[in-house]
Order: C-alpha cells, then structure tokens, then sequence
C-alpha cells in the first residue's frame, strides 16, 4: 500500500511503496534548525520505494553537512526527506509531511547531547548522546 505526503503549500507531492525502517526523534542542532522544532522525526526509507509525484520542480537542496543533502519547499519551506552520498539506497524521511499514517512509531531519541535545552524528553524511548543508530 502507497504512502503519500506533501509539503505545507501541497505543490510538492510524494509517495512511497514499501516498508519504513528505522524511525527516531533526531534532536540534533541541525535538525532543529531545518524544522525550527525541538527534534525532527525521521524514518530511514529505502531510495527505490520513494517517489516524487509532483512539484518537484519546486524543490530546492541544501547540503546541511558534509554528503547529506536535505531538501525543502521553496515556496512553503517544508522539510522534506535528505539524501545521503554514502548511502545512496536509503534516504530519510520526515514524518511530520505524511498525508498519510505510516502505521510506525519512533524507537529511540538520538542526539540528545544536543538537544534543545528548553524541551523534555518525558517519554520512555531509548536516549542515545549521538546517533544515528542501526
């Protein structure tokens, strides 16, 4: 069954076939710098199961670290998913733009030693100082 979401604005739209891996809350500074929220949740999809729709001629890229590019709406500024150089098969998904429910939860917290100071975690996921884990 296909998942679709968008971003805010809804020119940008996408789909993916096949299973969620991996999801976590990521606390990380730049993180929350792209979504101006406390953590982004993100699921770990792999490349081949995602698809853009439409509107991706309004998609813009910015490489936030070395070989991760993380891309947006340039009209609205949705965080959209963030594709990695040395792990071209998978790309990471913000949950916060499905249309749809993915039917997955987050695992764990990763890069708490980061994490806003204003914000806490009072949840009994698994806390991780860096992070990603596999």
């Amino acid at each position: 069954m296909a998942i679709r979401g968008s971003c805010l604005c809804g020119g940008i739209t996408y789909e993916i076939d096949g299973t969620f891996g991996r999801v976590v809350n990521c606390h990380c500074s730049i993180c929350r710098k792209a979504t101006g929220a406390a953590f982004r949740t993100r699921a770990a999809i792999r490349t081949e199961a995602f698809r853009w729709l439409s509107g991706e001629e309004k998609l813009s890229r910015y490489n936030s670290s070395p070989g991760e590019t993380r891309t947006f709406c340039r009209v609205c500024g949705s965080t959209l998913p963030t594709f990695f150089r040395d792990h071209p098969d998978e790309i990471g998904l913000p949950l916060g733009t499905l249309d749809d429910d993915p039917g997955v939860k987050p695992s764990a917290h990763v890069f708490v030693g980061s994490k806003a100071p204003w914000w806490e975690i009072c949840d009994s996921l698994p806390k991780f100082e860096e992070g990603p884990i596999k």
